[in-house]
């Protein structure tokens, strides 16, 4: 027996915000979806995430996930060429990291930040 994956669900007030993030930034692709409430089953490459539009929720959680690739450069070169406003700030291209990580990272507004890691 094992653990096959975490699959993180992360709540907006407008869902709009995490559609543009995960959907047209990053390129997952909607593999369900429901109206009322706005609930979305998102994947790309086997990473699923749960969107889900609920205010109550989201105003108490802002959080920070790492999704791990295998080529961080390329990913980047896919982010930049789409001319993404939702690079961080602190983090708006690859950095080695002193603990042996490549990383870089998005934000989008309503602060769900997303961190993209490779190990070196």
């Amino acid at each position: 027996m094992k653990l096959n994956k975490v699959i993180p669900k992360i709540f907006y007030s407008d869902i709009k915000a995490g559609l543009e993030l995960f959907v047209d930034c990053l390129g997952f692709t909607v593999k369900y979806k429901e109206d009322a409430p706005p609930f979305y089953i998102i994947d790309r490459d086997g990473v699923t995430l749960f969107l889900v539009e609920d205010d109550e929720f989201a105003k108490k959680d802002r959080p920070e996930i790492r999704i791990d690739t295998d080529d961080i450069d390329a990913l980047y070169n896919e982010l930049a060429a789409k001319e993404t406003q939702l690079f961080h700030p602190n983090l708006n291209k690859v950095k080695l990291q002193p603990w042996g990580l490549k990383e870089l990272a998005l934000r989008d507004k309503s602060d769900v930040c997303v961190i993209l890691q490779q190990g070196t």
